[in-house]
């Protein structure tokens, strides 16, 4: 069904919001800033209200999604209305905020594919005027000039999979959708070609690689930007993809695409993140790689892992963007990254990872049967607590009591989490041995190129690929090479002329 009007306020409030930008002059500020506090009341008592005046209340993944996305565009609008006070660009920058925001409202909201599909390019569209708030900026018109052209190339995939979609079902909606692939046991090659589709849009618009390079250098854009983009955005291909997980459990080339491209990006991504010292460009890495491990654990049908994934990130890193002030005085007091105690030390932590994760999986698999929890997750599990316990060499005991204490604790809370989370996500599908001895392979990779590059710095191996990691091992520059001689960047005589910004600004972020 399209959205009507009672069902779905939450995105109708951005909506009105917009629409009244459009007509203001004054009091853009007081405008976002009611518009994003009407929408996350709405966003929280609506399904109240829906559940005592309707039969039918919205989705479960709807309502939790929906929550997210007014909280982040509360808090985001908040802190730019006092980042940018006094802005010339201000109304310019609220309509686009508020466009931004319903278009990201009103996908998470609908269950008609075609409507999702529009919203998703109609979201991309609001944050190129975003990105390009600095006008005046050579670097952020470059960039944004590279995320269209990705975004249109999604969209080209998107038209192509809808079409499929139609012709093979006759419908757009999710849940008539859903009810007929449950029939099925092998999908058509139009049903095939489309799910494939649908996962390289969500490749696309989610920064994998050798696409991934605008999201790295849209640093030229105001921060609360960047909050949005990382928080709120990138990772709505994600959801998409769980929305279609009836479609994409029945076709393999679009999980095996989906584990290799984001195993992939995962792993160099955490590499070349290691190498960075800009505290915002390392997050900007860290995206990207978050963005492989989830669209990784969607291919592997581990939904419930991959929406509690995406809701965890969007909150972090939304408070790491808006804090990124105080990174530097957070960094002095503690290293980013986990110290190694031994090269010795970092295999016991592997080993003993593996000892707590199993014994604590047995005993809630006695305590609560109707768990379930992958092998793949139990892969990802192990290699991800382990570095808990990098800081001690194996020779302290406390010290090792002290690092357990932590993993069983935090496995605890993801496993209330998971049986949380199970019960709004589509239900895991079977991993193929082969996509799962890829993941592992993967993970031990980035596992082995972690303990290397903190423990022997100066050997030849880390020496001979630390210019490609800092480089992102050049494959943002083939693809720009690639694409800027079909479609060139379109910049004024001023910029095209200089290599820095010539009009020097007092207000909003330095070039």
């Amino acid at each position: 069904m399209f959205l009507t009007l009672h069902d779905y306020l939450f995105a109708t409030v951005y909506g009105g919001g917009f629409l009244v930008s459009l007509l203001t002059k004054d009091h853009h500020w007081l405008l976002a800033r009611t518009a994003t506090r009407m929408a996350l009341l709405v966003s929280i008592l609506s399904p109240l209200i829906l559940g005592m005046t309707t039969p039918v209340l919205p989705s479960a993944l709807a309502i939790v999604m929906g929550l997210l996305v007014a909280l982040l565009g509360w808090v985001i609008v908040d802190f730019a209305s006092r980042y940018l006070e006094g802005d010339s660009g201000l109304p310019r920058f609220v309509r686009a905020m508020l466009f931004t925001l319903f278009s990201v409202a009103l996908l998470v909201q609908s269950d008609n594919l075609l409507l999702m599909a529009l919203a998703w390019s109609a979201s991309s569209l609001g944050l190129h005027v975003l990105l390009t708030h600095y006008q005046d900026r050579k670097a952020a018109e470059i960039v944004a000039h590279k995320k269209f052209i990705v975004s249109r190339m999604a969209d080209m995939c998107l038209i192509i999979a809808l079409f499929l979609v139609y012709q093979s079902l006759g419908t757009f909606s999710l849940p008539g959708i859903n009810q007929q692939l449950a029939e099925m046991t092998t999908l058509s090659p139009a049903l095939s070609l489309a799910a494939f589709l649908f996962a390289l849009a969500a490749i696309l618009k989610t920064a994998q690689l050798p696409l991934h390079g605008w999201l790295i250098q849209v640093m030229e854009a105001p921060t609360p930007v960047s909050a949005l983009l990382h928080a709120g955005i990138v990772n709505m291909g994600g959801f998409v993809l769980i929305s279609l997980a009836a479609l994409i459990n029945l076709a393999p080339l679009a999980q095996t695409t989906l584990v290799v491209v984001g195993s992939m990006t995962a792993l160099l991504a955490a590499w070349v993140m290691m190498t960075r010292i800009s505290i915002k460009v390392r997050l900007a890495w860290s995206t990207c790689a978050q963005m492989g491990f989830m669209l990784m654990e969607i291919g592997l049908g581990l939904y419930e892992l991959a929406l509690l994934h995406l809701v965890a990130h969007s909150v972090y890193k939304a408070y790491c963007f808006l804090s990124a002030g105080d990174a530097v005085e957070h960094t002095v007091r503690k290293d980013y990254l986990p110290q190694i105690g031994s090269i010795k030390g970092t295999f016991v932590a592997l080993l003993l990872s593996v000892v707590l994760v199993s014994v604590i999986l047995l005993l809630w698999q006695q305590w609560l049967p109707a768990l379930s929890l992958p092998v793949s997750a139990g892969v990802i599990l192990i290699f991800g607590f382990s570095p808990l316990l990098w800081r001690y060499d194996g020779t302290s005991l406390p010290l090792m009591a002290l690092g357990a204490i932590r993993i069983c604790f935090l496995l605890h809370l993801y496993l209330v989490w998971h049986a949380a989370f199970a019960q709004i996500a589509p239900a895991a599908a079977p991993t193929h041995p082969a996509l799962l001895v890829f993941v592992c392979v993967a993970f031990t990779l980035l596992y082995i190129g972690q303990v290397v590059i903190r423990c022997y710095p100066n050997s030849k191996v880390v020496k001979r690929l630390y210019p490609w990691a800092y480089n992102g091992f050049y494959l943002d520059e083939t693809f720009t090479r690639l694409t800027f001689k079909v479609w060139p960047a379109r910049l004024s005589t001023e910029q095209a002329q200089t290599q820095v910004n010539r009009k020097k600004v007092t207000f909003g972020e330095s070039a």
